[in-house]
């Protein structure tokens, strides 16, 4: 993790707006120090991931992925909790934006749906970081087309067999369990879908062929060949599995628009710092009206995203809170997708216009600001592509349902 200098720190002013109550504005107040003083080595992708696990279930920001039933921090998963967590670690370190937000989505869905012995099993050992939890949903053909899954879950005497493959799948290698969705009616498309907890030493169970890629995370294809699992491993109802994950998304979907957040704010605060200590032609950098003018860009930039990923995370809180979640989940969904597609869109533009602002530094391997122009990338992509989020609202449009 790179050194985060006194003068680089995430901006609060935005924890005044309405969106956010006095436990959220307490939580990202006591995370700020704690986050800045983290030193961890991240030259191993997995071992660096087990440590921030370790130090996010030590310091108690892991009780914010799980209910207080489980010993969670609040009574229930918060949206904004999350969104303010992910965007002050991303701003940081967005391996441990990472970490972190892997335990909240591995786990979701056993939050959502586990009984109570699964609750029991799972949730207070990721709360405390003794468990780390994964989520595997996606396969070779089938990503944001889930009904395409082929992954066949098959009764058996004992319980379950599992045979096939997931891919894509955050922890994958390191979980000590996984979420698992699988086909229990092969020809019944998503309706055909059922949840599983699958424990790493499950017999069958292959997680050794990893993924390499341009920002490094724990990444694995997951492999089951006669995976043998017991009747109590099902998760929720039977062929239910496609809505729990959709349920679950919809959850964490929100915060990856705050971790793109954190990363966007990092790039500009980078951007001004380096901007003002640059000379150039007897001035600073900061000095050219052009400078200026893409230092504004990017402000307004950051805050356009932050604005809607506020509201996404508000909007899903107060119909948790007032019991109308199932009624407001086509509004929710679409505030969702639009908070995810601006917040990542704008940030991957504030932080090509932040390494441009950098020169030769911006793209020296080493650097934050060439690190972060790789990790943003991929949160375009995962937990619904930008496509899909512009699907999603383009069809609430067309509908008159959109905000």
């Amino acid at each position: 993790m790179s050194f985060v200098p006194t003068t680089l720190v995430p901006p609060t002013a935005h924890l005044a707006l309405p969106f956010f109550g006095e436990a959220h504005r307490t939580l990202a107040r006591e995370l700020l120090p704690w986050a800045a003083a983290q030193r961890v080595d991240e030259h191993d992708d997995r071992a660096a991931c087990r440590d921030w696990v370790q130090r996010l279930g030590a310091g108690g920001w892991l009780r914010y992925c799980v209910p207080s039933a489980a010993g969670g921090a609040l009574e229930r998963l918060d949206s904004r909790a999350l969104v303010l967590l992910r965007e002050t670690l991303a701003f940081h370190s967005p391996l441990a934006d990472f970490a972190f937000a892997m335990q909240g989505l591995g786990s979701g869905a056993i939050t959502l749906a586990g009984t109570p012995e699964q609750q029991a099993r799972y949730l207070r050992a990721v709360a405390s970081g003794e468990k780390i939890a994964a989520f595997a949903l996606s396969e070779p053909q089938a990503g944001s087309d889930v009904a395409a899954m082929a992954l066949r879950a098959q009764p058996t005497a004992e319980g379950w067999q599992l045979d096939g493959e997931k891919t894509w799948i955050s922890n994958g290698g390191l979980a000590d369990f996984y979420c698992v969705f699988a086909k229990t009616e092969p020809d019944a498309g998503a309706r055909g879908i059922t949840a599983f907890i699958v424990d790493a030493q499950a017999p069958g169970l292959d997680t050794s062929a990893h993924i390499a890629l341009m920002a490094p995370h724990p990444l694995a294809t997951l492999r089951f060949e006669r995976c043998a699992l017991p009747a109590d491993a099902q998760l929720g109802e039977r062929n239910g599995g496609f809505k729990l994950a959709m349920r679950t998304l919809d959850i964490f979907r929100a915060s990856v628009a705050g971790a793109a957040l954190g990363m966007a704010r990092r790039a500009l605060a980078e951007a001004v710092a380096h901007a003002q200590s640059r000379r150039m032609f007897g001035q600073t950098l900061a000095d050219f009206q052009l400078t200026q003018a893409k230092l504004g860009e990017m402000a307004a930039l950051v805050d356009a995203g932050a604005l809607l990923t506020y509201r996404a995370a508000w909007l899903r809180d107060d119909a948790e809170a007032r019991g109308d979640v199932s009624a407001a989940a086509a509004s929710i969904s679409t505030a969702a997708a639009m908070a995810k597609m601006t917040a990542t869109e704008n940030a991957q533009r504030v932080i090509d216009m932040a390494l441009q602002l950098h020169g030769g530094l911006g793209v020296k391997v080493g650097t934050k600001i060439e690190s972060l122009y790789r990790d943003i990338r991929s949160l375009r992509i995962y937990e619904g592509a930008t496509e899909v989020q512009q699907l999603i609202i383009g069809k609430a449009v067309l509908k008159g349902t959109a905000a």
